[in-house]
């Protein structure tokens, strides 16, 4: 049985696009940086963390855990504290390359595995009035660096460079072989 150690709607449905059967416990975690704490190391400490808050609850299930940041100028840019935060991250992205960054923890009982995959994206230039316009959608609230390129938000990428499902918050290929090393299966149908 595999067990997803997160809340978040798009990797629920990421998953499920895959044929992966999953439960889902959501991980309850301080997601604070820690003091100089790069960002790979950040999300992957986060992802790991998830995954084994959830394995110690379910002692025969794989626990899935992943954690996704947006990176510019070396900073993380994680979700926004208010629609003015909001805003101040996308004027930060607008016109620019930025790297997502995504964690992916496997556990199960002793054994975890634990990658990080980047992707890098290519915002177009926006307007104030573009920024306040997406902000006002709600769209930026409860995600990493403030936009959801799966929604709105698409039409704020000019272009990216790696795995796009990452950048949703999940990358698919490389989860899908992390899950046939545990021995969970995907593409089941029906």
């Amino acid at each position: 049985m595999l067990i997803l150690a997160s809340g978040s709607p798009r990797r629920r449905e990421l998953l499920a696009q895959i044929g992966v059967r999953f439960e889902v416990d959501v991980a309850d975690i301080d997601e604070t940086p820690e003091a100089s704490e790069v960002a790979q190391a950040y999300v992957e400490r986060l992802a790991l963390e998830k995954a084994r808050v959830v394995a110690a609850r379910h002692s025969d299930a794989v626990v899935l855990g992943a954690d996704t940041s947006v990176i510019i100028d070396g900073e993380i840019l994680g979700k926004p504290l208010d629609e003015a935060d909001a805003a101040t991250m996308l004027a930060r992205l607008a016109g620019r390359k930025h790297q997502v960054l995504t964690a992916v923890a496997l556990v199960n009982g002793e054994r975890a595995l634990v990658r990080s995959i980047i992707t890098q994206v290519h915002f177009r230039s926006l307007s104030e009035e573009e920024i306040q316009c997406y902000v006002a959608t709600g769209e930026p609230s409860d995600k990493a660096g403030s936009y959801g390129i799966q929604g709105f938000g698409a039409i704020l990428v000019d272009a990216i460079e790696g795995s796009y499902s990452n950048v949703v918050g999940l990358p698919l290929t490389e989860t899908a072989a992390m899950l046939k090393e545990f021995n969970v299966p995907v593409w089941q149908v029906g």
